[in-house]
């Protein structure tokens, strides 16, 4: 199943918060939370994760989780799709705005990805040597053409897609020993020496 592709720039825009991205973030993680514990987790104020929260909602990213509620003044919310969302810059290449939101939210992304491997650098005394001996980092400097370029693109998310769904598959088993959340993030672009 293939992630639901984003192609209006108000919703573009709405996930270009550092909070935001951080919350969807962990409720794709957590399955279900409250504002109250997802503030826990980002030690910032519910009131301030309420609001975000309500924003993502409004523009489709989460939804209520109504069944996991003990009474109505507790909400619960999880993302609305189970395979997550991608955007292209080719949908918002045709205006200076969509251009621009395209680069805030790419950049957002890139510092709280960065963010979370540095974190991952900082702890990796603390996972033990089989999942220190598995992380790894590459980069390779293949000559492309443009369409060489996308079919790697497509070629890469096919097999992370296979990894995700056996994942899923496990956790829906009940297979969850030794079972990590793994962050995937490669970067593939054109660039002159």
């Amino acid at each position: 199943m293939e992630p639901k592709r984003i192609t209006e720039l108000a919703k573009l825009k709405a996930f270009t918060h550092p909070l935001r991205i951080d919350l969807y973030r962990l409720l794709h993680l957590r399955g279900e939370a409250t504002a109250s514990q997802l503030a826990d987790e980002v030690d910032q104020a519910v009131s301030l994760v309420s609001y975000h929260l309500r924003k993502l909602h409004e523009h489709g990213f989460i939804e209520e989780a109504p069944k996991r509620a003990k009474d109505g003044r507790e909400r619960w919310w999880r993302v609305s799709s189970e395979q997550g969302f991608t955007f292209l810059g080719r949908d918002f290449d045709d205006t200076p705005e969509g251009v621009a939101a395209m680069a805030g939210v790419t950049r957002e992304l890139l510092a709280t990805r960065s963010a979370q491997y540095l974190n991952f650098l900082d702890q990796q005394a603390g996972w033990g040597k089989e999942w220190t001996r598995a992380a790894f980092t590459s980069e390779y400097l293949p000559r492309l053409t443009a369409a060489e370029l996308q079919e790697l693109a497509d070629e890469v998310s096919a097999l992370a897609q296979r990894f995700v769904e056996r994942g899923k598959a496990a956790d829906e088993a009940g297979d969850t020993e030794g079972r990590q959340a793994v962050a995937l993030h490669m970067y593939g672009f054109p660039f002159r020496p």
